[in-house]
């Protein structure tokens, strides 16, 4: 059996979501707040009232409504990356899933939403049809996880201020300031836990056999390896995701490799024995210490899972500060 230290982001520690009223939508006044213009990677949407048919497109974003409360908006999902958070499973199986995929924009239009949240730019491809423009042109808003907006490092600040800008959309400011300090707690626990100790390299692999695909500088997954006591080894590269090269992990020589897990990119176990088989790698010394930290895809994207990512990696990173 391989040894392998698993730490999988936020599988036991999810408190229950907060349970949601009856919508906010619908005839009648508009809801406090309203109308609410917000700014969303570079399109302008005004909102008279909260959304009260809502479709996700992948797992991180119906997460995140779930943990605030708002199953009774969600209408349909799509695209689930891992297994969903055991706090959310019930609620999340009750939802529609339109497609193991992104869906396609008719397949959308069936669930009749008035706004679709997307989570990686990839929900509103243009050449599949569904543009966000296409989506107000049939009456129907959209918004698109702010890390896929493409403008600078991605940081836990993100995550507070996605989790903030949703709750103000849908009328529900105080869930979200509440779960936004839940999840600042969690963070500042499980940083202050390693604090003072010295600093772990880091590879981060995602997939790829000729040329290992890491996370770069801008990625969310530097900071949280950051904040866990850790460096990412490749956190001078000047993009989110990217390939490197086998001989510069080599020479980077990480102490811990993290493995993301997520859906149609082979099982960690796959990765990890992929790992140990290369006589390249044979003295990194993440390698040659079998030192293998496991986290979900989704953990490490603006989403509820990044904060307790955090202490899952920190656990990894620096087993000695939680005995």
């Amino acid at each position: 059996m391989l040894a392998v230290a698993v730490a999988v982001a936020a599988v036991a520690g999810c408190g229950a979501p907060a349970r949601s009223g009856p919508s906010a939508a619908g005839a009648g006044p508009a809801a406090d707040g309203f109308p609410l213009t917000v700014l969303n990677c570079g399109v302008t949407t005004t909102y008279d009232r909260p959304p009260a048919r809502v479709v996700t497109v992948h797992q991180h974003p119906a997460e995140l409504l779930l943990s605030l409360g708002l199953r009774d908006r969600m209408v349909g999902t799509a695209f689930p990356d891992s297994p969903v958070l055991p706090a959310l499973r019930e609620d999340y199986a009750s939802i529609p899933v339109l497609a193991a995929k992104e869906p396609s924009f008719e397949r959308i239009l069936e669930a009749e939403p008035d706004l679709v949240y997307g989570g990686y730019g990839s929900a509103f491809a243009e050449n599949e049809g569904r543009s966000r423009r296409a989506f107000t042109d049939a009456g129907i808003r959209t918004h698109l996880n702010r890390e896929y907006c493409g403008e600078q490092r991605v940081t836990m600040a993100d995550t507070y201020e996605e989790v903030r800008t949703l709750g103000r959309i849908f009328g529900v400011r105080d869930r979200a300031e509440a779960l936004v300090a839940d999840l600042e707690g969690r963070v500042a626990r499980a940083a202050g836990a390693v604090a003072g100790t010295p600093e772990v390299p880091v590879l981060v692999y995602d997939s790829g056999d000729k040329a290992p695909f890491t996370a770069g500088g801008r990625s969310l997954g530097t900071e949280l390896i950051r904040l866990a006591g850790g460096r990412n080894v490749f956190a001078d590269l000047d993009t989110v995701f990217g390939d490197v090269s086998w001989e510069q992990v080599v020479e980077r020589r990480p102490e811990v490799i993290a493995v993301y897990d997520y859906a149609d990119a082979g099982s960690v176990e796959e990765k990890v024995r992929f790992l140990l088989a290369q006589p390249a790698l044979a003295d990194v010394p993440a390698v040659r210490n079998r030192r293998f930290v496991v986290l979900p895809l989704t953990a490490a994207l603006v989403g509820v899972r990044s904060a307790y990512a955090v202490e899952d990696l920190a656990r990894g990173l620096h087993p000695g500060s939680f005995r």
